[in-house]
């Protein structure tokens, strides 16, 4: 279901919504594998996603699967970082 990864330009139009839905749900199938690995950064579990990542690949566009794991990752920097605010605005209360 690569449809925009043609390489004789064959069809190249925009994704519709059955196509965004199925690049979220492997998508959102790969980000709980590595979840369940305990892997934040996409690409470093190994063997361990091998089948979620190949579907991942498959239906979502490479600048979409980039911008992805780059927010995965900066999410993940948020959550340690308001999980540290938080502890020093509790530690100022007291």
């Amino acid at each position: 279901m690569a449809w925009w990864f043609s390489s004789s330009g064959e069809d190249s139009s925009a994704p519709n919504r059955e196509n965004r839905q199925k690049c979220w749900e492997t998508r959102d199938a790969y980000f709980a594998c590595l979840d369940r690995g305990g892997v934040v950064k996409a690409g470093e579990e190994g063997n361990a996603c091998s089948k979620e990542k190949r579907q991942y690949e498959g239906n979502c566009a490479k600048s979409w699967i980039e911008y992805f794991n780059q927010r995965r990752v900066i999410a993940e920097a948020q959550k340690d970082r308001l999980a540290r605010a938080n502890e020093q605005a509790q530690g100022a209360k007291k």
